[in-house]
């Protein structure tokens, strides 16, 4: 018998239907992302700015601490352990975070790094001891580690799928806009008796204002059904999806539901201690824990931090006169990449950009372990040899500035984004350790840059840098996926399947086929109806 084209096109409908996944209702992929969506993603990132500013600014106040602690001259190890102390005091920061985020809820955990951030300010700009400089530092790591940890969990959670890593790249937009402004403040108050106070103590403005938007922000959808308040959620998701359709929230709603009583069951009865196991032993998890927490270190590991902690002591070392100020030109590439990551990131795809622009981190570092062979600088003091810059001085601005470019590019914004590697029952823990990761290996960068340009010599140094970023390429071909435009609850099939590279690519390519046949049945309806 033969089939009426209403009956071709209503088998294709029902099609659609069976294979669609119940995170993506019809048509909501091609919903514009609202409004207040940006807003909150927005706000939340001035934690991402107080990230950015307190690890920055700390490249100039070593510069010109002079003798303002202990009335002498801080040493080169008095250095490290003031800078090492922030990413120390992250890696408990971020630990605290991820307990507060899956307890209290998101927001909290953020109001928590708020606190941390003014208390840590006021002592750093109070401190006249090496000591207190440390213990200030200390608890502005702990406000930097909680930013780290759940800013991106609280982005992730709130943004629509289509949109989450260019909403996450915001976040990391602030942290790199931090820098600049923290070079920027550096560099104006080089001049001002004790201005290396005025630098830390003005950390404390964002903190207050950002505590004073998070009223007007909401709870992550997901945390608030997690937690049985279902209508709040609702009126969350009716706010995120502004234009859809109530069955659309009511689909959106449901799958979040479903994987909220999945984890609810996996959860039952559980100690903090077993899902920490769960992390650990479900093979799915561990691999998501792998791949995630691999591209964060090797993005640390890459020395890019040297940079950020210790540019204008490299920059005076090699004979710039006003080294804060060359180092705004570093900070402002990165930012710069930061935002050409955040527009192309979810287009072309997480995995396919990493591939096609961290080689560029490797080639940099080695060009500038060349150029120091030719810059007569003394290892043991690391003090110039001469008077003027020499020409391989501008080589290694170059070069650190085109590593700079592919690192903002890949890397180093890309890490922060495998917060949704992970499936709702383990995610905040998960966050927790990719930001512990960054600052387990940042400690190990910052706490070893000044030994090892003095023991390896500088050209040693930067050699290590381009062998680690080299290695980091090999590993993102083999254990990292793409997992671009892929709803939180679909991911977690991904890692189901081993590391997922080979799975994760044929599901993208079949939401595409999916998509184009909607728009293909969409087309005829239409017509139809005209």
């Amino acid at each position: 018998m033969g089939h009426s084209k209403k009956d071709s096109l209503d088998h294709a409908h029902l099609e659609v239907a069976d294979i669609a996944p119940t995170a993506h209702p019809d048509g909501l992929d091609n919903l514009p992302v609202s409004w207040f969506v940006w807003l909150v993603a927005v706000t939340a990132s001035i934690a991402g700015l107080l990230f950015g500013y307190d690890t920055g600014i700390i490249s100039a106040v070593l510069v010109y601490l002079n003798d303002d602690l202990n009335n002498r001259p801080v040493t080169s190890n008095e250095k490290q352990l003031i800078t090492s102390l922030c990413s120390g005091g992250a890696f408990f920061g971020a630990i605290a975070a991820g307990l507060a985020a899956d307890k209290f809820g998101r927001k909290a955990a953020i109001y928590f790094g708020c606190t941390l951030f003014t208390i840590g300010a006021v002592l750093q700009a109070a401190a006249y001891t090496v000591a207190q400089m440390s213990v200030g530092r200390l608890v502005i790591g702990f406000g930097v580690g909680s930013a780290a940890m759940v800013v991106p969990l609280y982005i992730a959670e709130i943004a629509p799928a289509r949109a989450r890593g260019r909403l996450i790249g915001l976040n990391n937009m602030s942290i790199t806009g931090g820098q600049v402004i923290s070079y920027a403040i550096g560099a104006a108050f080089a001049s001002v008796p004790h201005g290396w106070r005025y630098m830390v103590g003005l950390g404390a403005v964002p903190a207050i204002v950002l505590a004073s938007l998070m009223p007007f922000c909401p709870e992550s959808p997901r945390h608030l059904v997690y937690y049985g308040r279902t209508q709040e959620a609702e009126q969350v998701l009716k706010r995120v999806y502004r234009r859809a359709t109530q069955e659309q929230i009511e689909a959106v709603l449901a799958s979040v539901t479903q994987a909220c009583e999945q984890a609810h069951e996996i959860n039952e009865g559980g100690t903090r201690w077993v899902k920490i196991r769960q992390l650990h032993v479900v093979p799915s998890n561990l691999r998501a824990l792998v791949s995630a927490c691999g591209l964060m270190v090797m993005s640390q590991l890459s020395g890019f931090n040297t940079l950020m902690y210790y540019s204008s002591t490299l920059f005076d070392m090699v004979g710039f006169s006003n080294p804060a100020a060359v180092g705004i030109v570093v900070a402002g590439t990165n930012f710069i990449m930061t935002w050409v990551n955040m527009m192309v990131i979810d287009s072309v795809g997480r995995r396919r950009l990493l591939l096609s622009t961290s080689w560029g981190m490797s080639a940099g570092l080695i060009a500038v372990a060349v150029a120091f062979k030719f810059i007569p600088v003394e290892p043991t003091t690391l003090e110039l040899q001469t008077k003027n810059v020499p020409p391989a001085a501008i080589v290694v601005l170059v070069f650190i500035i085109w590593f700079v470019i592919f690192y903002g590019i890949s890397v180093g914004n890309t890490a922060w984004m495998s917060t949704d590697f992970f499936p709702l029952e383990v995610r905040a823990l998960g966050t927790m350790w990719i930001a512990c990761s960054s600052w387990a290996s940042n400690v190990i960068v910052s706490s070893t840059f000044l030994s090892m340009m003095e023991t390896m010599t500088p050209s040693g140094a930067f050699g290590f840098y381009a062998g680690i970023c080299g290695l980091g390429w090999i590993w993102i071909y083999f254990f990292y996926p793409e997992v671009s435009q892929l709803a939180l609850e679909e991911i977690r099939e991904v890692f189901e399947h081993g590391f997922g590279v080979k799975y994760a690519s044929n599901l993208r390519k079949e939401r595409k086929g999916m998509n184009r046949l909607r728009q293909g049945i969409h087309g005829k309806d239409n017509g139809n109806v005209q």
